[in-house]
């Protein structure tokens, strides 16, 4: 009778797997479906202007893009290594507070930092008004200063934001380093520098190379700050060719341009890690005491540590947080309240059904005997790799043929004009906001249930429960917590994401971030100010969550 029961309960068992693997497929096919599409679109276009491109515009958005991400990635490195070289190394006034404090400006957007650096630095604002009245010049003819609608203020801007991800890593990683080793080379004679130069940074070489290359990618999908100061790169080049001269195909071909630069980003970063092998002496390292430093020393580095955070959280919070207080009345604004509600709506949604299917897709891996499933898991993660204007250039064609043969097809049967049910609802923005931020979900699942026990489901299971029952009365009860924080981050993300919303919104749907940059562009600092401001404090959550992590 036992052997009866086992022969029943072998194909049960093989459907199930096989049913969730199938899923995880589907899953993965959904979140790589924009990539391909755009890469076809770029091969097929119905108006072929690759050649005209090429020898017009494209060289100046690919040379634009080129400088305007080696350079962000060159400061960042430099600024995200120095700072955590300094906070981990030394003990000095305010040191400790300065090792959460640079963390901030990850709250920050990038085109949020922009509008403020223009509000505060340009003509009219508070910082050239105050040397007029301070020298006693009358006009910008007495005195030079330097264009702030430029590529240079742009450089800087990005680099501002986004240095914390070369920070957090390197600083993770001098952490992580031993005592004993720079005890061993300041006894042989090397100076602070030396132990920096030849012992602390090759150590630290890969996460500094991981954070760099993240900076590196963002730089190159940002929209919002590149378009306020003019500098034409490839992603404002999808906008011009696609919005302004009506050609699906070329924005598509700029796009791949794109892709391929992220993938080489993505590889190269790759590379240098796998070329990299430290290992740990010992099982108990001494972990590394930080030296006091005292007078001159110590005055240095305190000003080196705290004017990135100025210039990245400061300077932007204070100069929004001054006009959202000065503007009390469009705090009431009828549009201000209907994009919050939207970036709710929108934000919650997508989240919820990313971190869905990211439970769903790693659980199905792991219960899969086949090994198509697991192959398939990587591939997920590129979405977060693709800049939103690449998103919404896939997403936003295919599904916009469809709607229109599904409405053609249903008036043709009933007389009843349906509408655009895909493009004309927030549903495209959902879909785009999944697949660009897949990656972080499946992460913190997968980790998640990789700190569970085999043994727990296996006993669910042996108890009756199905591998559905497993997930739901095993597995969810004991990672709420990292789901928790993958709903936090997810949902972070998406109210700040910018150019795939606007491409991708129905005609008069603004969300927080296009109401910042809508209001923006018109110069209307004042009305942009309140959305903006609760981006910022959004930003903050998934910061803080950020903080309490890494402690």
């Amino acid at each position: 009778m036992s052997g009866e029961i086992l022969q029943q309960g072998r194909p049960r068992a093989r459907w199930r797997a096989d049913r969730w693997s199938v899923g995880a497929a589907v899953i993965a096919a959904a979140v790589v479906l924009p990539i391909l599409s755009v890469i076809w679109i770029a091969f097929h276009p119905t108006q072929n202007i690759w050649p005209h491109l090429v020898s017009t515009t494209l060289p100046r958005y690919l040379g634009n893009t080129l400088l305007l991400t080696l350079s962000v990635g060159a400061l960042c490195a430099a600024t995200g290594a120095g700072l955590a070289w300094l906070l981990v190394m030394y003990r000095f006034p305010g040191s400790k507070v300065l090792q959460w404090l640079n963390l901030l400006p990850l709250a920050i957007p990038a085109y949020v930092g922009a509008y403020a650096l223009v509000d505060f630095l340009e003509y009219a604002g508070p910082f050239q008004t105050a040397l007029r009245e301070t020298f006693g010049w009358q006009t910008s003819r007495d005195y030079w200063f330097p264009e702030i609608r430029s590529r240079w203020a742009a450089i800087i801007v990005l680099s501002g934001a986004l240095y914390p991800y070369v920070y957090l890593l390197a600083r993770q990683a001098f952490r992580d380093q031993s005592g004993s080793t720079f005890e061993v080379a300041q006894a042989l004679g090397a100076g602070p520098f030396r132990r920096f130069w030849r012992v602390g940074l090759p150590l630290a070489r890969p996460a500094i190379a991981a954070g760099t290359a993240v900076a590196m990618m963002e730089a190159v999908s940002d929209f919002g700050t590149v378009d306020y100061f003019a500098v034409q790169t490839l992603t404002t080049g999808i906008f011009s060719v696609w919005l302004q001269s009506g050609n699906a195909g070329g924005a598509a071909q700029i796009a791949s341009v794109i892709l391929v630069l992220i993938l080489l980003l993505v590889g190269l970063e790759k590379l240098g890690r796998r070329r990299s092998r430290f290992y740990r002496l010992s099982r108990s390292q001494r972990p590394v005491e930080p030296q006091p430093l005292k007078g001159g020393a110590a005055a240095l580095a305190l000003a080196f540590c705290t004017f990135p955070f100025a210039l990245g959280f400061l300077l932007p919070g204070g100069v929004i947080l001054s006009h959202a207080l000065d503007n009390p009345e469009h705090w009431v604004d009828r549009g201000l309240l209907l994009a919050l509600w939207h970036t709710l709506t929108v934000g919650g949604i997508a989240s919820v059904l990313t971190v869905v299917a990211a439970l769903f897709l790693v659980y199905g891996v792991r219960l899969a005997r086949s090994g198509v499933p697991r192959a398939l898991l990587p591939i997920t993660t590129i979405g977060y790799a693709a800049p939103g204007a690449v998103l919404g250039v896939g997403l936003l064609i295919p599904m916009a043929a469809a709607d229109n043969a599904v409405a053609d097809a249903v008036e043709a049967a009933t007389g009843w004009d349906i509408g655009l049910v895909m493009t004309g609802s927030a549903f495209a923005i959902i879909y785009a906001y999944a697949v660009r931020f897949f990656a972080i979900a499946q992460g913190a699942a997968d980790a998640a249930m990789g700190r569970v026990s085999p043994n727990l489901p296996m006993a669910a299971r042996s108890l009756g429960r199905t591998a559905g029952g497993a997930l739901r009365e095993v597995y969810v009860p004991l990672i709420r917590g990292s789901v928790g924080t993958a709903l936090l981050l997810v949902f972070v993300d998406c109210v700040k994401e910018l150019p795939a919303t606007l491409l991708l919104r129905p005609f008069n749907y603004n969300t927080l971030a296009t109401r910042v940059h809508e209001k923006a562009s018109l110069e209307q600092i004042g009305e942009a100010s309140p959305a903006a401001l609760l981006v910022v404090l959004v930003g903050l959550l998934a910061v803080l969550l950020l903080a309490r992590a890494n402690r």
